[in-house]
């Protein structure tokens, strides 16, 4: 990828002041440098004014929210079980079938905890449609690593597995869960992995089954909970889940 190829994947994150310290002086000094993507970002500028001179928003009435929340309210103050009855006459169908259907009621009325993988994958094609892939972007291991000192509560590994084709790119902090962990990014050809690490708790759940088009691998090593999220193909995640594990073992002799 060319310098300007990089740099305009950074430009849109500049415009929304979405970019962390480091890419945005990044692009500032590319823009600085580079006629051609100064008349892009001058146009993005633009376009942003023009559609916000268009007032394209509309104005909703003044009785609609009064309506709705009326309407919320009444809904509200009826109990879940008596709205059922209303709309499904269950308790005809006989005392096993009543007592089956009010206890699925009573399950639907009990929070769930966060689906991890869904969180995982949210946050994996955030970092490649933000332009946010990495905070610090090298592929020296050594470089890496102490980056994260500091930023996260523990020392993450990081494997050099370049060897196989699987090139370190960088790392970046995120958050998942509630807590802050590390995102360590690798490619493979044309394709990303992010590699998110954390302290194993031992309570962390979640089916690594393929979510909305993505492959999840995860596993458990050195204390550490380790989930790989990317769109290369299962066999090859495998593979890189592999390396890691190699790679970390060998480490620690």
């Amino acid at each position: 990828m060319s310098d300007c190829e990089s740099a305009r994947l950074l430009l849109h994150g500049l415009l929304d002041g979405e970019l962390d310290a480091a890419n945005a002086a990044r692009a500032e000094d590319h823009l600085a440098a580079c006629p051609g993507c100064g008349v892009a970002f001058a146009e993005m500028k633009a376009l942003r004014g023009r559609i916000g001179a268009a007032r394209l928003l509309e104005t909703a009435p003044p009785g609609l929210r009064a309506r709705i929340e009326q309407s919320l309210a009444a809904g509200a103050r009826r109990p879940l079980l008596g709205r059922l009855r209303s709309a499904w006459p269950i308790w005809s169908l006989g005392g096993s079938a009543a007592a089956l259907i009010a206890s699925l009621a009573l399950l639907l009325m009990v929070p769930r905890g966060p689906d991890l993988p869904a969180e995982l994958v949210a946050s994996h094609v955030r970092s490649l449609q933000a332009a946010h892939l990495v905070d610090v972007a090298t592929s020296d291991q050594h470089q890496v690593k102490p980056w994260f000192a500091g930023r996260v509560d523990f020392s993450p590994p990081v494997i050099d597995t370049s060897a196989a084709g699987f090139t370190l790119a960088g790392g970046r902090l995120d958050y998942v869960g509630g807590r802050a962990v590390a995102a360590i990014v690798y490619r493979r050809r044309l394709h990303v992995i992010n590699l998110f690490v954390w302290p194993d708790g031992g309570s962390d759940g979640g089916s690594d089954a393929p979510r909305d088009g993505y492959n999840v691998r995860r596993w458990r090593s050195h204390g550490m909970a380790h989930w790989a999220v990317s769109d290369l193909n299962p066999a090859e995640l495998a593979q890189f889940e592999a390396l890691i594990e190699a790679g970390e073992a060998g480490s620690r002799r």
